[in-house]
């Protein structure tokens, strides 16, 4: 295990959401088992006045969100943790002065003994970013003379293409790119991580990770849930901004991606930046309108419950073309993918919430069982990321008695089973990375503008062109058409909540 030094970690934006309901919690998981240095503070950044204490009730000591779901909370144990906790107040504005907070910084460096290693975790507006970096800047907190200066940023790393570049732009000004974490808690979980280790790991799969033998990929991110409270932001971002250009092309990018040289921060990730720039770019009107497909939910009854259509939500214009169902079909330019169609689609009010990747491989090219029943019963491999995490293939079994009909039957796996380990929280393992400088899950600035020159053109041609905004009832699976982007007489794997379930559409009451 890679070693923790001790270390200040300094989040702007401490009042917020984010810091209590994931930070903290991730932070006292970390502390529970034992991976944070000796010497180890938080301050908290923020424009609410608060004191030391007063930050430590809200975000510890009287805190829902610190649970463990294995364990009684010992409140010494708690009260062990909020003591790292330190709170400064920077006023009204965030771009202002910081000379009052390097003096606090420095004050309890010296007092706790932190050997000059800040953390800046930035869990604000993206358009604070830079006005923060100035500051801190403009009080040498970047200068890595002595001990490490890191930053995190969180998504979105732009609105679209001219954005994520000027706030790249803008960070790299006052801290250097290796300086500039950031976060995609997607990166975090351990089961997009496994995608990396059931390719390179296993030779029972990687000789046959190409066209040769995979006909097409397919992605699906559903949630179950609307917006919530958050129309407002989401009417301005949409499915594609909000899950797409991030979250899903990460994923993409470790389906995609060549074997990197070894296990190597730097190694893995530039081979991710190769995988997204061999991404075809869609131009031409053809070929969006026929690759491309967003919707929205509309008002529906589940389970006797009315469901609110999107354009009744709070904070949405009720004539919104914003879409909350994107599905995308794509190409990848060169030899290992060459002519493999990627399906990509995520969604809110789906009939449950599940993300997976599905490898559909091949039919063998001469079928000697196509009367058995096997015709176009393809064998795939299904990698769960979320809920039932797991592994699963589907292969061809003799059904027992005379004859050779065929079924297929499912191999698995469920991390589930792993009772002796407790797999990290996403917020956990990334934090524990940043802290350690482990870069390896984390977004570098040509990542980003790799993502958003693939998706920049998409966005273009729904804003300007006439294209259609389908609607679907909330609690199935899209619009009709959605199984219309699949080449042949192929349609989408709709998951149940379980990994080996198999169903098709939610009926709707």
């Amino acid at each position: 295990m890679n070693k923790t030094e001790n270390q200040m970690l300094i989040i702007f934006g401490a009042s917020g959401d984010l810091t209590a309901r994931k930070l903290v919690p991730g932070l006292f998981n970390l502390f529970l088992g034992n991976y944070l240095p000796k010497n180890f503070v938080v301050l908290g950044v923020s424009r609410s006045f608060m004191t030391d204490e007063d930050f430590r009730k809200k975000v510890v000591l009287e805190s829902s969100f610190i649970k463990r779901a294995d364990a009684h909370i010992d409140e010494k144990v708690l009260k062990d943790f909020a003591s790292k906790f330190y709170y400064e107040d920077v006023g009204s504005d965030y771009d202002t002065d910081y000379r009052h907070l390097e003096e606090r910084i420095t004050t309890l460096n010296e007092k706790l003994g932190t050997d000059d290693n800040y953390l800046f975790y930035l869990s604000t507006p993206p358009l604070l970013y830079e006005a923060i970096a100035k500051n801190l800047y403009a009080q040498y907190l970047n200068k890595e003379r002595e001990g490490f200066k890191r930053l995190i940023v969180e998504k979105p790393f732009g609105y679209d293409l001219e954005s994520g570049k000027a706030l790249n732009k803008g960070l790299q000004k006052y801290f250097k790119e290796s300086q500039i974490y950031r976060i995609d808690h997607y990166l975090g979980k351990e089961t997009v991580q496994n995608l990396l280790v059931t390719r390179f790991a296993n030779s029972i799969f990687e000789p046959l990770w190409n066209r040769n033998y995979i006909d097409h990929v397919e992605i699906t991110n559903a949630e179950s849930d609307g917006v919530g409270l958050r129309g407002g932001y989401y009417d301005g971002s949409g499915a594609l901004r909000d899950m797409f250009q991030n979250h899903l092309l990460q994923i993409v990018s470790l389906i995609v991606m060549e074997p990197p040289i070894d296990a190597n921060a730097e190694e893995i990730r530039n081979e991710k930046v190769k995988a997204l720039r061999s991404l075809r770019v869609m131009n031409d009107y053809e070929t969006l309108h026929s690759h491309t497909i967003r919707a929205q939910y509309v008002s529906s009854q589940i389970d006797g419950d009315v469901i609110k259509g999107y354009r009744e939500e709070e904070g949405v214009h009720p004539e919104s073309t914003t879409e909350t169902y994107a599905a995308i079909k794509f190409f990848v330019d060169n030899w290992r993918w060459k002519d493999v169609p990627f399906y990509v689609r995520t969604a809110k009010r789906m009939p449950t919430k599940v993300t997976e990747v599905v490898i559909h491989f091949k039919t063998p090219h001469h079928q000697i069982f196509q009367d058995a029943s096997m015709f176009d019963k393809d064998n795939k491999l299904i990698i769960r990321i979320q809920p039932d995490e797991g592994i699963l293939v589907k292969f061809g079994v003799k059904v027992p008695g005379q004859g050779f009909k065929v079924e297929r039957a499912n191999l698995d796996f469920y991390y589930s089973s792993l009772t002796e380990t407790h797999v990290m929280e996403a917020y956990e393992r990334l934090l524990l990375d940043a802290m350690q400088g482990d870069a390896t899950l984390y977004a570098r600035a040509d990542e980003v503008e790799a993502a958003w020159t693939f998706v920049n053109p998409i966005l273009e041609y729904w804003k300007k062109s006439d294209e259609k905004v389908y609607g679907y009832s909330a609690g199935v699976w899209g619009p009709e058409n959605a199984d219309d982007l699949i080449e042949g007489f192929g349609m989408w794997r709709n998951p149940g909540p379980n990994l080996a379930d198999d169903q098709g559409f939610c009926v709707i009451c």
